[in-house]
């Protein structure tokens, strides 16, 4: 799972989802954390090696 915090505070989950052929879902979270904004799947993600 990759994690990004906006500049406007809030947060930026990608987690690769294998039972939907290993495509990226992308979770934005509000500033408090905890209340979904947003939820798909991101066909422009690419892993970052680390």
């Amino acid at each position: 799972m990759q994690t990004q915090i906006q500049d406007d505070g809030r947060v930026r989950f990608w987690s690769k989802i294998e039972e939907r052929d290993g495509k990226y879902l992308r979770v934005v979270l509000l500033e408090d954390g905890e209340t979904v904004h947003n939820a798909f799947f991101d066909r422009s993600f690419k892993e970052v090696e680390q």
